[in-house]
């Protein structure tokens, strides 16, 4: 009985880090790929004005800066309004390679945790969705926290992690493309991500609550 337990305490917490992985990695690519964001900022931050382009033309070249991110796009990165240098498309090079990563683990996890998860609703368990949350929010936390003492360094931090040259350290003059993506651009990308989590993270909890009741109440009626 003890191992019984054990090993289902144990496959709780091997699919609430599945999730946990699907839920991080789905707020990223949702994020990466709302283009929204983006175009709100354009107004919010001045970008047409700080550049001297319009916003259409603004919004044509970071659809194609977005299409490029996708794991179905094969092909070079074509900006028709910015140069580029050899050295800053080598960069969206890696970049595109991480998010191909993301979306890849987005897959994996989220088929892995969907044959658990029916599984687990065959014998009415559902404490992963109450372990979950502590991974998700728990992580996001830790990091929104880093990130708000200081969000410039916790950049500069990040890109040391995933990135082995400075190649990111883009040059306005060869690599224009930067002026349109503002530093704040990507805070308001992270708060993005960290609020899709959350959310999602509240909304497996209460999940966890309606199915408790449900059993108890069940049970009650035997």
């Amino acid at each position: 009985m003890k191992t019984f337990f054990t090993n289902n305490r144990l496959r709780d917490i091997v699919l609430a880090l599945l999730l946990t992985v699907f839920l991080i990695c789905f707020a990223v690519t949702f994020t990466v790929f709302f283009k929204p964001l983006y175009y709100f900022d354009i107004d919010y931050l001045h970008i047409d004005q700080l550049v001297g382009m319009s916003k259409e033309t603004l919004k044509a070249n970071y659809d194609s800066l977005i299409a490029y991110q996708s794991i179905f796009y094969q092909g070079e990165l074509i900006l028709n309004d910015f140069v580029m240098s050899e050295t800053g498309r080598i960069h969206f090079e890696e970049v595109k390679r991480i998010f191909e990563v993301v979306q890849v683990l987005m897959v994996v996890s989220g088929v892995a945790s969907g044959v658990m998860i029916y599984q687990n609703a065959k014998q009415k368990e559902y404490r992963y969705l109450k372990i979950t949350p502590i991974f998700s929010i728990g992580i996001p936390a830790i990091l929104g926290f880093l990130a708000a003492l200081d969000f410039d360094r916790a950049f500069v931090i990040f890109h040391q992690i995933f990135f082995n040259n400075n190649y990111w350290i883009f040059d306005a003059t060869t690599d224009p493309i930067i002026e349109a993506l503002p530093e704040t651009f990507f805070m308001h990308c992270f708060m993005m991500i960290i609020a899709i989590v959350i959310i999602l993270s509240i909304i497996l909890y209460l999940l966890y609550r309606h199915f408790q009741k449900t059993i108890l109440k069940s049970s009650d009626s035997i």
